[in-house]
């Protein structure tokens, strides 16, 4: 399972948690546009032929390129690669975004899965974010899709909001429920610097939802999800039998993917590398024929450090004799001596020496991932 991943960092509006504002020309998105498709053309052989399960066209709007543009980049990604009949076509879109016109285009050029960012359903919550859509907006983008006959619709939700009360997340839970959907993905709330929200925290005009709030609120996720039928397969990430997102899974599971655009990640299983974040640098040196990249060749630790983090936050966790057999003896001995405290506390259970993260662990997924890393001296 191997995923090819188009960046697309470009956004109409900035919002309050999200470092993206890149306004676009039409003359500056045809030159992006040509540069991912060469960078296409010269990665052909860095998935080595294996076949690809996956494309996603994410990052900040995606859903900003025509069809014509998403048409072309489709076209250089089978020119260069073996892709499956059954391969996941995913766009990332806003709901202001969603037409009759431009899903029914979608649809006849390829795409089979809508990943539709919603963040909430509660309109005071969006005004917060500064999210071009409302509430209403949202439900009714979803309902469109799936008249027009989309079945592997997934969206994304927040929570840990400030002034976010248990009452309206529940809200929001219910909402996205009542309109049937095949996947969704829940973050919570991160504060991340350059942001608007990062401002207004630190001149104490917004005031962080406490840890014990959002923890609360992350319980009360996995419960009302189960409860729909849907299964937790990563730690924000569920989705109904036979709808995990084959991207997600292909990172989680620690497979190979390739990343096109500015800022994109890609990793082999040997070498993790991304792209420069500037749009404009990146195009300029694709552009000159100059390194648009930077790469580093990962050790034996790194690599297993990566194995821990991507799958231990799911359904499939950490299996030892994988640890021995890719990573030796001595790293198995370290992973089973440091995981045996998560163990005792309950926050990590093992079956056939597989070791997975309880209900109670996923709240401290990262902290436990860090825990059983191997630091380089």
């Amino acid at each position: 399972m191997t995923s090819i991943y188009l960046h697309i960092p470009y956004c109409k509006k900035k919002c309050t948690y999200c470092n993206f504002h890149f306004k676009i020309s039409q003359r500056d998105k045809m030159k992006m546009i040509k540069s991912m498709q060469v960078e296409i053309t010269q990665r052909k052989d860095y998935l080595k032929g294996q076949k690809v399960s996956s494309i996603y066209f994410g990052g900040g709007t995606p859903s900003i390129l025509t069809t014509s543009d998403i048409k072309k980049l489709l076209k250089n990604i089978y020119q260069n690669h073996q892709i499956n009949k059954d391969a996941e076509i995913t766009i990332e879109c806003n709901p202001e975004d969603l037409t009759v016109s431009k899903l029914s285009t979608y649809k006849k050029i390829g795409v089979n899965r809508l990943s539709i960012g919603v963040q909430s359903f509660d309109n005071t919550d969006l005004q917060f974010m500064n999210r071009s859509h409302n509430s209403e907006k949202a439900i009714q983008s979803i309902k469109l899709a799936k008249d027009l006959g989309f079945n592997n619709i997934s969206i994304d939700l927040i929570y840990g909001l400030p002034n976010q009360t248990l009452k309206k997340w529940e809200k929001n839970l219910d909402i996205m429920f009542s309109l049937d959907i095949q996947h969704f993905s829940a973050y919570t709330l991160t504060v991340e610097k350059k942001t608007t929200l990062y401002h207004l925290v630190e001149k104490g005009k917004v005031k962080q939802l406490s840890e014990d709030n959002v923890i609360n609120q992350f319980n009360l996720l996995q419960k009302k999800a189960k409860e729909q039928g849907f299964i937790h397969y990563e730690i924000s990430n569920f989705g109904k039998e036979g709808r995990f997102s084959k991207h997600n899974s292909s990172y989680w599971k620690n497979k190979h993917y390739l990343g096109i655009g500015p800022s994109a990640h890609s990793y082999n299983g040997k070498h993790r590398r991304w792209n420069l974040s500037s749009n404009t640098n990146y195009i300029s040196n694709i552009e000159k024929k100059s390194i648009y990249f930077k790469e580093e060749k990962l050790s034996l630790s790194e690599k297993y450090n990566e194995y821990i983090f991507t799958s231990l936050r799911t359904i499939w966790g950490v299996d030892v004799y994988i640890i021995k057999k890719r990573y030796g003896n001595n790293i198995k001995c370290h992973f089973l001596k440091e995981i045996i405290k998560w163990q005792v506390n309950k926050h990590v259970k093992c079956n056939s020496n597989i070791y997975t993260l309880t209900s109670k662990g996923k709240i401290f997924a990262d902290s436990i991932s860090s825990d059983l890393f191997i630091i380089s001296s």
